[in-house]
């Protein structure tokens, strides 16, 4: 009840310093403004920012709008149509220097060539640029910090929806991590599903896939055939199973596979996780081998940045190096590193692949740095399949 009570004060609050903009202040530094109350826990200070931002914006390109239909609607410019040539130097040739402007400042945000040399696709563009998806992006994340989740998940639909706007560049991969979040916490796994998916197999802003190794080679129905080469590396085997090989299985495919794409690590990782907790196996196998890949790529080429004769035959010679260092130590307890080998190591079991998982498993239970996963691995001896796991 208390909280409900200061979330309506807030918002009271809120309504009644809106109908200023802070004439002269540059959007982008109002939103700076609520980036800092944001970190510094002052939520109704950074809501207020944040939406004078996007006010401070909307005024902005409204005046530029304004003023070039003024100037559009004189006689003078009037004759020349909507050929953009024309009025431009029409406008340089009376100095006209607020035109002149106003075209200079669009050209930074849209290049001359995608505008057909038309002075109404200047005028539709003024108005797509009235809008501010940073802005709603972080009136999202302080409503998520409220705890109002479906304000949150409307306003990062919102930002969503203008992405092309962003002025950083993939911005709007973040806000699909965002709105995933805001499933998993609300129980809503099957949307939460969804978009981990569109993470892994959209475009990026410049229309590539996010995920081209995913995505590579010939699909048979969902099954790529680039994913089921990479499942017979890991069951390779010259001899049965003999998990000391260093040239079989998982010491193998380390060996050949490279991946560095954090930008989808996550939504591979946090895929496996659900798909595995729903029973779903053999997805849940290739999702968390992708986590795995993406997540000893970037410890091998980090390493290999610092050390460039560095080698290595086996996970156990990679995690040798790597447990000497403070920020992969980090970086494996972020991506849930001994996590992803248990669970892919069970659900490699579960899909009968025994070399790998037996290799993975023992590498947990011989491991000094595993944790709990390794506690895990050492209570069972052999990979063992749970009926349901923690979501993720």
């Amino acid at each position: 009840m208390v909280k409900k009570f200061l979330f309506v004060f807030i918002l009271y609050i809120f309504s009644l310093t809106l109908t200023y903009a802070q004439e002269g202040t540059p959007w982008w530094f109002i939103l700076e403004q609520g980036r800092r109350h944001y970190r510094n826990n002052s939520y109704g200070q950074a809501l207020i920012s944040f939406e004078n931002a996007r006010l401070a914006r909307i005024d902005h390109f409204t005046r530029m709008e304004e003023d070039l239909i003024r100037f559009l609607s004189t006689p003078g410019a009037r004759q020349y149509g909507d050929t953009l040539d024309f009025v431009e130097w029409y406008a340089a040739e009376i100095y006209e220097s607020r035109v002149l402007a106003i075209l200079e400042e669009l050209y930074h945000y849209v290049p001359r060539s995608a505008l057909d040399n038309s002075v109404n696709r200047v005028l539709e563009e003024l108005d797509i640029l009235k809008r501010y998806p940073e802005a709603e992006f972080w009136l999202g994340e302080t409503f998520r910090m409220e705890g109002e989740l479906v304000l949150a998940q409307v306003q990062y639909q919102r930002a969503l929806r203008d992405q092309s706007l962003f002025q950083t560049p993939n911005f709007e991969l973040e806000v699909l991590y965002r709105i995933a979040y805001v499933h998993r916490t609300r129980g809503e796994f099957t949307e939460m599903e969804s978009r981990y998916r569109e993470i892994i197999e959209g475009n990026d802003a410049e229309g590539n896939p996010r995920d081209n190794l995913w995505m590579a080679g010939a699909h048979v129905g969902s099954q790529s055939l680039m994913r089921a080469a990479m499942l017979r590396i890991l069951q390779s085997s010259g001899s049965g199973i003999t998990v000391n090989n260093e040239l079989e299985g998982v010491n193998q495919f380390l060996n050949i596979y490279r991946h560095n794409n954090m930008a989808t690590e996550r939504a591979h990782r946090q895929l496996g996780l659900y798909l595995y907790s729903r029973g779903r196996y053999t997805a849940a196998m290739e999702h968390l081998m992708f986590a795995f890949l993406i997540q000893n790529t970037v410890i091998i080429e980090d390493i290999i940045r610092r050390e460039f004769d560095f080698t290595f035959s086996s996970l156990e010679d990679l995690m040798q190096m790597a447990g000497t260092r403070r920020d992969l130590l980090d970086f494996m307890e972020e991506t849930e590193y001994f996590r992803t080998i248990y669970y892919f190591s069970s659900a490699l079991h579960a899909n009968g692949r025994t070399l790998p998982a037996v290799q993975l498993w023992n590498f947990l239970a011989q491991s000094n740095i595993s944790g709990e996963w390794g506690n895990r691995a050492r209570r069972t001896g052999v990979p063992v399949i749970e009926s349901v796991i923690v979501m993720p």
